[in-house]
């Protein structure tokens, strides 16, 4: 996710640099078709490109919008998975009724992982990549059966609260409580994952994409009376801007992909690691994840 920092040049630069030469092959094609083959494009008023630049606005912004709010969802999905992290742990601490300092580590170390766990598989990396400490080897060698990890993780901990329950550690009414936070965290797993497999419509992406060449064309066009030492950066300046904030929806419609604009799952994760390790008086952090300068992962 970005930080409430200066964007670095060199970041701008990457986003805007293939629009830029594309840009500028179209104006410089059409420039010298204007200028070698007379006759042959007709001449466009200004007002035509000015229409449907106005119309491409519209979509744009509605494109934007819906990318927002899909970004928007995985953050609050996150920041659920924040307070019920928390919540889970206090609950097994708090409702057991003799001291179990062993049970009450393995769930809290392997909530920590599941937290990893989860993002690692939303970017569609290795799931099991760095939780290996958190989880003992029986835990482990059980996680290598399921092709969902994090859901794997969850049916451990529901198992490990319902032997609690046969115990005698917590009465029925503490497992039920116990069980809805599991019932949340695995709601908050489902729809992060309904938003990862979930494809924006590619024909509207499409669509948008095209009307955007077409504006530049008609445009490049109806500018061709300009000098061509003023054409070309005018198109550029003119047309660029349409083309980073098509590019900024599109980067936000997959707020799991591993973008700058993403959410930051593995800085999350490692909050989620330092409240939990501190509630159970475990000083063994593990180091949190650089901010990259401009955004954090």
């Amino acid at each position: 996710m970005l930080l409430n920092k200066r964007l670095p040049f060199s970041y701008i630069f990457r986003k805007a640099q293939k629009h830029f030469i594309t840009v500028s092959i179209i104006s410089v094609c059409i420039y010298f078709i204007q200028r070698q083959l007379i006759n042959v494009l007709p001449s466009i008023p200004v007002s035509l490109p000015i229409f449907l630049g106005t119309a491409i606005s519209l979509i744009l912004s509605f494109n934007l919008n819906q990318s927002y709010e899909r970004w928007w969802e995985a953050r609050k999905i996150w920041g659920s998975i924040v307070n019920d992290s928390r919540t889970l742990i206090i609950e097994v601490r708090n409702f057991t009724k003799t001291a179990n300092k062993d049970m009450l580590a393995k769930i809290t170390n392997r909530q920590i992982a599941w937290c990893y766990c989860l993002g690692q598989s939303l970017r569609g990396r290795d799931a099991t990549f760095g939780i290996n400490s958190f989880l003992s080897k029986e835990d482990l060698e059980e996680l290598s059966e399921h092709a969902n990890k994090p859901l794997a993780l969850i049916d451990q901990h529901s198992r490990d609260i319902q032997k609690l329950l046969t115990t005698g550690e917590i009465d029925s009414f503490h497992h039920v409580q116990l069980d809805d936070t599991l019932v949340r965290l695995c709601d908050s797993m489902g729809r992060a994952e309904r938003i990862k497999t979930t494809v924006f419509p590619t024909t509207y992406s499409f669509f948008l994409h095209s009307l955007i060449y077409i504006f530049i064309i008609l445009l490049s066009i109806s500018l061709s009376e300009i000098d061509g030492l003023f054409e070309i950066p005018l198109l550029i300046i003119i047309s660029v801007p349409f083309l980073l904030l098509e590019r900024t929806a599109k980067d936000m419609q997959d707020p799991f992909s591993g973008y700058a604009t993403d959410t930051p799952v593995t800085a999350i994760a490692h909050t989620i690691e330092t409240n939990l390790k501190q509630l159970i008086k475990d000083k063994n952090i593990t180091t949190p994840p650089t901010d990259n300068g401009f955004y954090t992962d």
